[in-house]
């Protein structure tokens, strides 16, 4: 019976440290500016911009997909000129900053 238990938290410990080393070098990394525009969004939710929510708006401006805020039909005008000025001044992971219209 010690030996099965023995043999139990052995087999954890290695299947719990190779978990952990997969997790280290599986991270993807996300662009933090997803969560800046995020932040600057309404937050309704509402899908008037053709996207699901506004984490699926803020990643389509992040990839170039969105070139206008606008689209966003919720955000007011200074919401929309502070995103325009976040992402022109924001540089992302390989130091490159994203111009879109109003």
């Amino acid at each position: 019976m010690i030996k099965a238990v023995i043999v139990l938290a052995c087999l954890g410990g290695v299947l719990g440290a190779l978990l952990g080393f997969a997790d280290s070098k599986l991270k993807v990394e996300v662009d933090s500016r997803i969560q800046g525009v995020l932040e600057r969004l309404p937050g309704i939710n509402c899908g008037g911009c053709g996207y699901p929510g506004c984490t699926a708006f803020a990643d389509a401006l992040i990839e170039g997909k969105v070139e206008k805020v606008s689209k966003c039909i919720v955000a007011s005008d200074s919401m929309k000129k502070d995103i325009k000025e976040y992402l022109e001044t924001s540089p992302g992971p390989t130091g490159d900053t994203i111009t879109v219209k109003i």
